[in-house]
């Protein structure tokens, strides 16, 4: 087919069945998002909003155009206001992929950071600000009605061509802005109202499920909702409710909601790459997860369509591609030797070591009163293991304490204060206070051996760079791994060690 614009090609995404992933009394379907032209879903947005301003006037000629975003509604942007000669800046937080960056830059958008202990209302904050101070055009996705309003218009209506005259039982997604949410929803209930509507969200971050109300705007900047958690499912569940989500929940369209696994996501994600070979983000693990969770008690020969809203290339800098390595592992240099033409008989000389950076630790609470019970699971715990590490499930601080322990071989228990498990009776948020009292640090992580505390990421690195780390080990009774060869520097999180 001819088009006038990329514009043109947005849209019309197709519906695959898939063969190998979920039980065989039901049909489990996946809308592929990332046939979209630029990789998401966010590209049906990224033109409404900006059209539908057009539309109003509320665009000029020239202005610029700005946004906050995790990165796929800002790359989708680039390529519309590429095409219409919109000059664009986009504010993202700095924990989100290198990818979404680079992809936006080279797009001819200019990209704000914003610190990532700022969350996404953080980002939201600072795009407002500079709209207001330089009179651009904010687009604001998170409660733009064009960003609802074109699911009801395109998404909406592509589903139900596509199960025309067939059964449809489920319709399963994530959420980010709300816009597809809102929009597919609102169109599946008006034309087929048996349809249930399935929201996933994280597990520990369960806003939705919570039943706990949006905070109101603190000084007209939006809040954190108080369930909110740091989670690995980049573009989904932001630390807020947006507008159009709620919405959705207050009309009776969302049926339910369920939560889903960090790790899970990632694993689903990667099975759907090597089982079916559909090649998607985070967020489509996500909402496969809760699929399949829909699945179990789905009455035979029912059938399931699942939102996949992007492609796996824009999390190449992610923990979903934690172990993929660029050299050939023993296997694979196992298959070259098995044949005599075009080996390497000589090892590979080893990458320049990337420069050193400390992490900036994770801020905690303020101190509270003392608590009893936590106090005493605090000592129970530091003297019942010889490595602790009190910790948060999705930290890269966290993350990056765990690297090292793993690269030495250290066995130790990790008590992730963020986790489902600790969210009972909040005896995580509980935990800190009484880790501050213990450490004088108010920084997570934080490490003990033997019974001791030795700090948080930067002094678990500092112990490891001067050989003191393994002299309290040693002195603890622990064994490890003294001849491991480690390159610190790679354990940090790419998004430190890298510059934008």
């Amino acid at each position: 087919m001819k088009y006038d614009t990329v514009l043109d090609t947005i849209g019309r995404t197709p519906v695959v069945k898939l063969a190998n992933l979920g039980p065989r009394h039901v049909s489990l379907y996946v809308k592929l998002e990332a046939f979209n032209p630029m990789g998401s879903v966010k590209d049906r947005l990224a033109n409404a909003v900006i059209e539908r301003a057009e539309r109003d006037g509320l665009l000029k000629p020239g202005q610029t155009v700005i946004e906050a975003t995790s990165g796929n509604t800002g790359i989708g942007l680039a390529m519309v206001c590429a095409r219409k000669g919109y000059p664009l800046v986009i504010v993202m937080a700095e924990n989100f992929s290198l990818e979404r960056r680079r992809l936006m830059r080279y797009l001819g958008a200019k990209v704000v950071l914003t610190p990532a202990a700022q969350k996404g209302s953080g980002m939201v904050a600072k795009a407002e600000e500079l709209a207001a101070a330089h009179g651009w055009f904010l687009t604001r996705q998170f409660e733009n009605e064009a960003n609802a309003d074109i699911h009801t218009a395109t998404t909406g209506p592509e589903i139900l061509a596509d199960f025309e005259g067939e059964r449809l039982d489920y319709w399963v997604s994530t959420f980010g802005t709300g816009g597809t949410v809102k929009g597919v929803a609102r169109a599946l209930k008006a034309a087929r109202p048996q349809i249930q509507v399935v929201v996933a969200e994280p597990d520990n971050s369960a806003m939705l499920s919570s039943g706990l109300p949006q905070p109101p705007p603190v000084g007209g900047l939006t809040a954190s909702h108080p369930a909110f958690r740091p989670h690995p499912i980049q573009g989904t569940a932001p630390d807020f409710i947006p507008k159009l989500v709620a919405d959705a929940r207050d009309a009776g369209w969302i049926d339910r909601v369920l939560p889903v696994n960090g790790a899970d996501a990632l694993s689903l994600s990667r099975e759907l790459a090597t089982r079916e070979g559909i090649f998607c983000g985070i967020s489509a693990g996500a909402a496969l997860a809760a699929a399949l969770k829909v699945a179990e008690t789905a009455p035979p020969g029912a059938v399931i369509l699942t939102m996949l809203p992007d492609t796996g290339e824009r999390y190449l800098s992610t923990v979903l591609f934690d172990g993929v390595g660029t050299d050939m592992n023993a296997e694979e240099e196992a298959i070259s030797a098995s044949t005599p033409m075009c080996r390497f008989d000589a090892a590979a000389p080893a990458p320049a070591a990337a420069p050193e950076k400390k992490p900036v630790e994770t801020p905690v609470a303020a101190p509270v009163e003392a608590d009893a019970d936590a106090n005493a699971f605090v000592a129970r715990t530091v003297e019942g293991d010889a490595v602790v590490m009190f910790a948060l499930e999705w930290c890269e601080f966290c993350w990056a304490a765990r690297k090292l322990l793993a690269a030495y071989a250290i066995p130790y228990r990790s008590v992730d204060l963020d986790s489902v498990a600790y969210q009972q009776g909040d005896l995580g948020g509980r935990v800190r206070p009484e880790l501050l009292a213990r450490t004088g640090q108010p920084t997570i992580p934080q490490i003990f051996i033997g019974g001791q505390p030795i700090g948080g990421t930067s002094d678990l690195f500092d112990l490891a760079r001067s050989g003191d780390l393994a002299k309290r080990l040693r002195a603890a009774g622990v064994a490890f791994d003294e001849a491991a060869n480690v390159d610190l520097g790679a354990l940090l999180p790419n998004w430190l060690k890298q510059s934008a």
